[in-house]
């Protein structure tokens, strides 16, 4: 075969040659293990970022070893390159609901991959009509009108750009300190981590921030914003804030922020992200409470861990500013047929293996299991909470719990930190996850922190 162009044209030719034809491998030799394996860890540190070297567990930049990840290990786990097992107890930071692979979603996926991957943009696409009305069939009364896009940032971001367009002359969006809604400038306005924001100059205006699960300090920030003349338009919160360090707040609070948004005549927007699809005990965090709110935020977990996908989720009345004019805000790839299809399909088999059942009570299991494991290791734990399969360790200090995920990892268990709380390692496992594999991971724990007999005193 002749390739057309010069030296660097057949040069990337040969080399995209030689990686497709490994991931058309389900295994991989030992040498050419070898070479992923050092193609990853050059190819991070001179093309990627070579920060992320020093934030992997298993990492070394200077001998060119690292844990490199080559395929799912059933529906809880991966596999290495050199075929070690891993289970998932990270989740993909809350993507593998319905676990991986899972072969409804890749069937769904695959049959809309061989008749179209991608709509038109010009005529009406039917999955994304129908994932919408099956979203308002599952949702709390009243969220009838969906906006798809492609991660939770951009869900975020629709919901800010919704919230003001519904009221312009309350422009002023409160969210919480710890918060996290991700990394665009309009969602990072409303994350809470200074370290985030700062190397980015200013952030968006009329954007304040309370403590969490603190009802008076929210009064007050209304109060305070109505009597200056720039009242509140919209309150962002997560109903658990999972980068924060799964912070679960009392079972007043959300209650408490729906009657504030309604005194006030604020839309009240929840950031289910990490906390929707079944991931607390519930298909949706909110229900736990009772509360619905005016417009919620979807993803991760939305697209099945096959598809990446988000949406927005809310009423009419919010939505009907984009009615006359549909294009004031759009996505080119929010809604496609590939990421309709696996959205619809994990929603069928989250009803049908009742997972968000399953995740309340191998989570009650799991936490029960935990504390037995860090009894005795006060020294090193200061605590541990969760609701569902959204669990948290918090340590001391933040050195002790990277090295007790990397003393896991060294067990076969992947667990990982939070991005705000720095000191809080997150079991965050597919809602699959059998008994025997909880079970597990607390043996596991138990094993690592006994190895930890002297606590890591660098960090705080």
């Amino acid at each position: 075969m002749t390739i057309a162009g010069g030296e660097r044209e057949r040069a990337v030719y040969e080399y995209t040659e030689r990686v497709l034809a490994l991931i058309a491998k389900a295994d991989v030799s030992p040498a050419e293990a070898s070479w992923i394996t050092r193609e990853t860890v050059d190819g991070f540190r001179d093309h990627v970022n070579p920060g992320f070297l020093e934030y992997r567990k298993a990492t070394d930049a200077r001998e060119a070893g690292a844990v490199v990840e080559w395929s799912d290990a059933g529906p809880n786990s991966y596999r290495d390159v050199a075929g070690r097992k891993y289970l998932d107890c990270l989740g993909g930071f809350g993507i593998f609901n319905v676990g991986h692979r899972h072969p409804k979603v890749v069937k769904a996926v695959s049959d809309q991959l061989r008749r179209q991957p991608l709509h038109s943009q010009d005529l009406l696409d039917p999955l994304r009509a129908m994932l919408a009305k099956t979203l308002s069939m599952l949702m709390p009364p009243g969220l009838d009108f969906s906006f798809f896009c492609n991660s939770g940032t951009e869900a975020v971001e629709g919901a800010l750009k919704l919230a003001r367009a519904f009221n312009p002359a309350k422009q002023t969006i409160v969210a919480a300190t710890k918060g996290f809604h991700g990394k665009s400038y309009g969602a990072l306005s409303a994350s809470a981590k200074a370290e985030f924001r700062r190397p980015f100059g200013p952030m968006l205006p009329n954007i304040e921030h309370v403590p969490f699960n603190d009802l008076l300090a929210l009064r007050d920030m209304m109060t305070s914003c109505r009597a200056v003349g720039e009242d509140v338009g919209a309150v962002l919160l997560e109903p658990i804030q999972g980068e924060g360090g799964v912070n679960i707040p009392d079972d007043n609070y959300l209650p408490g922020v729906r009657a504030l948004c309604d005194e006030f005549g604020a839309l009240f927007i929840l950031d289910e992200v990490q906390t929707g699809m079944g991931r607390t005990g519930k298909m949706f965090c909110c229900e736990h409470y009772g509360v619905a709110p005016d417009l919620m935020c979807l993803a991760k977990a939305f697209g099945g861990g096959v598809v990446p996908a988000g949406a927005v989720v809310g009423r009419r009345e919010v939505f009907s500013r984009l009615f006359d004019n549909p294009f004031l805000h759009t996505s080119t790839f929010g809604g496609n047929p590939l990421a309709c299809a696996a959205a619809l399909a994990t929603i069928n088999v989250l009803i049908e293996e009742q997972l968000p059942q399953r995740a309340g009570r191998l989570g009650a299991h799991l936490l029960a299991g935990i504390r037995t494991a860090v009894s005795g290791h006060e020294e090193l734990v200061a605590d541990v909470r969760g609701k569902g399969l959204l669990i948290a360790l918090e340590f001391r200090n933040h050195a002790t719990g990277f090295e007790l995920g990397k003393r896991m990892l060294d067990r076969g268990v992947l667990v990982s930190g939070t991005l705000v709380n720095a000191r809080v390692i997150r079991v965050e496992p597919p809602l699959t996850i059998s008994e025997d594999e909880t079970d597990y991971v607390c043996q596991a724990l138990s094993e690592s922190l006994k190895s930890m007999a002297v606590p890591v005193q660098t960090g705080a």
